[in-house]
């Protein structure tokens, strides 16, 4: 069945066309990546399909059975909204019944005690009448999914604040809205920005799995491989599909590039006779000579054949000194709770953590969200200074250090003249010189963009630009947190090369397994307790080495239970073998209590069926009590020979 179909769709940019004539349609079941530089128009295309914007032309339809639901690369929230309040912000009427079945069973939960008999009646009638419209709805196991997905995303407390949370909890926060409506098709703009490296993994298998359509953009090279079988690449204003993954596109692209180098080898070849022809003034007044002049003029402006440049670059770095950086017993605590219980309350986010930095070092941190990574990167970079502890900077360090969200003081600057505040020339290793403008080349900011001011940037673009000025400066000591978030491919390709030939110390973190695995060969792990633990080796061998472990802790948890359940087995008793008599008599019981139990129950029946024989009543009751005394002691005497 098809979800969505978007035809001869259009969208002016800044300066030019952003898209034109993008055509294309999604299935039940697929699961698509648009993929292209930093301002081609992913993010405007998904915006487009989600109504958030509007097309300059063209059309799309999504199917009105399938419904959509959509993840921005910024979510919007309300800040004094709850959790609860944001995720079940939906048109699904599932979801309106799931969150007010919630909120009558909180409120049946506390009218115990505070509420009048006839408001608990009334409490009491809703909560029936919503049961009713779960089991109607066949809800019940809809609601279990809702759950299993904010446990596994670690959304617990749905009472807190969205202006209470950090990044990478809004994010998480408003993934989960995404995934638990009730809709066929997601649209999904880089969902795996600043989620922790387990919930990417966990995301990774949901997406593979789900039987829902997906269209997202990301730059996640592992997601792309194992969730994708179609990549539309947004191209020179125009959308191409490559189907099958990642690894089946870079093959592809690459044969495409190929022959169409060997065809602009050919025109060329043709057109150096050609050009020869026509200087020599030829006569036009011919049909021949007519066609092969417009034949001609049209190899000449053809639009030709633009191969990617692959800049691969080293500066001449500073030199670092014999003392780097060194960190003695740092040690950090936040605030545990915002309010309620744990107010007033603080976790230990770092504790007693020593460090000394060597040459040439390329580390990467690994935790969860919350453990303290971005806390590290400041206390060292001098941002917020550690509880206890002491940093010794060696006098010719020279940091770098690239934020998540970096700060342009003045937008109004052009791209060039922003970069020019640092350095106008930058020297690479081998003695080359670039000029500001042919950096900003190197990394896509081409013509007129380095004249446009910083404002007119996308997401993307501004804080590649931020990185490009990072690297201009020739740091030796770079700490980069967060550093995909939002970049493209094409970005992450020439930073993976740089940060591979840098000589100075890097200090990184990074959600992209792909990233890491390329630019750290040792980690840092962040413990919830404050701990500092190392890794040597890559990221995806950490990760391999961490699901054995948690395989391995499960094995033994078996084996512990295992255990328990054979020396209880053994501590018990043996049962005593019953003698031929006692098992006659044993199931001469069996018999009895069973016709007394049924016996009993029709004298319940009779004692509540209005009799008004009073007679009848009293025989009845004194049977019932006689029956009554005798199967309590048949039952004693049955859990005697059943010891």
């Amino acid at each position: 069945m098809n979800l969505l179909s978007v035809n001869n769709l259009s969208k002016i940019g800044r300066e030019q066309p952003l898209l034109t004539g993008v055509t294309f349609g999604l299935d039940e079941g697929d699961k698509a990546a648009l993929i292209g530089r930093n301002g081609t128009g992913k993010s405007t295309l998904l915006n487009t399909i989600a109504g958030v914007l509007q097309p300059d032309d063209g059309t799309f339809v999504i199917n009105k059975s399938s419904g959509v639901s959509f993840l921005p690369q910024n979510p919007l929230f309300q800040k004094d909204d709850t959790i609860k309040d944001h995720i079940f912000k939906s048109n699904s009427p599932k979801l309106a019944i799931i969150r007010e079945y919630e909120d009558i069973c909180t409120k049946l939960g506390d009218s115990s005690g505070k509420n009048s008999g006839e408001m608990k009646a009334s409490i009491q009638n809703k909560y029936d009448a919503l049961t009713k419209k779960m089991d109607d709805g066949d809800l019940w196991n809809y609601e279990s999914q809702i759950s299993s997905i904010l446990n596994t995303l670690g959304i617990t407390d749905m009472t807190r604040k969205m202006g209470t949370l950090s990044g990478g909890m809004v994010k998480k926060v408003a993934l989960a809205q995404v995934l638990v409506e009730d809709t066929k098709l997601l649209l999904l703009d880089e969902p795996t920005n600043h989620l922790d490296i387990s919930t990417i993994s966990w995301l990774q298998e949901y997406l593979r799995t789900t039987p829902r359509s997906v269209l997202m953009v990301t730059h996640d090279r592992y997601f792309l491989d194992n969730v994708c079988n179609n990549i539309y690449e947004l191209y020179r204003n125009k959308l191409k599909l490559y189907q099958g993954n990642y690894s089946t596109y870079l093959e592809k692209r690459a044969i495409e590039s190929e022959i169409e180098s060997n065809t602009e080898r050919r025109i060329e070849s043709v057109l150096r006779f050609e050009r020869d022809w026509l200087l020599r003034g030829p006569c036009a007044r011919g049909t021949k000579a007519k066609a092969r002049i417009q034949r001609d003029m049209q190899m000449i402006n053809r639009e030709k054949f633009a191969e990617d440049k692959g800049f691969s670059f080293e500066v001449a770095g500073r030199r670092l000194g014999g003392k780097i950086l060194e960190l003695h017993h740092i040690s950090k605590d936040f605030p545990k709770g915002y309010a309620g219980a744990n107010a007033g309350k603080t976790t230990p986010v770092l504790h007693d953590f020593s460090y000394t930095f060597s040459k040439g070092q390329k580390i990467g941190i690994f935790g969860d969200n919350g453990t303290g990574k971005s806390t590290l990167l400041n206390i060292i970079t001098g941002a917020i200074a550690p509880d206890e502890g002491t940093i010794v900077k060696g006098e010719n360090t020279v940091f770098a250090y690239y934020q998540q969200n970096p700060v342009f003081k003045n937008t109004d600057l052009t791209v060039l003249e922003y970069l020019k505040e640092t350095a106008e020339i930058m020297t690479l290793n081998n003695g080359k010189t670039l000029s500001a403008s042919q950096f900003l080349e190197e990394f896509g900011f081409e013509g007129k963009i380095q004249y446009s001011p910083v404002s007119t940037l996308s997401g993307g673009e501004l804080k590649k630009l931020f990185l490009v000025r990072l690297l201009m400066s020739n740091p030796n000591f770079l700490i980069l947190d967060e550093p995909t978030n939002d970049f493209d491919i094409f970005t992450m390709n020439i930073l993976e090369q740089f940060l591979e030939g840098f000589q100075g110390c890097l200090l990184i973190v990074s959600h992209d397994r792909y990233f890491m695995d390329k630019v750290a060969d040792t980690l840092f792990i962040l413990e919830d307790d404050g701990s500092v633990s190392g890794f040597v080796g890559k990221c995806s061998e950490y990760i391999e080495y961490r699901a054995e472990q948690k395989a391995a802790e499960k094995e033994k948890e078996k084996e512990v239970k295992v255990e328990k359940e054979v020396k209880e087995n053994v501590a018990a008793p043996a049962k005593k073998k019953l003698s031929y008599k006692e098992q006659k008599e044993a199931e001469q019981l069996e018999k009895d209590i069973e016709e007394m139990e049924t016996r009993k129950t029709e004298l319940e029946g009779l004692m509540s069926s209005g009799e008004t024989d009073y007679s009848k009543i009293a025989e009845y009751t004194k049977e019932y009590q006689t029956i009554s005394q005798t199967l309590d002691a048949k039952y004693e005497r049955w859990e005697e020979l059943n010891a």
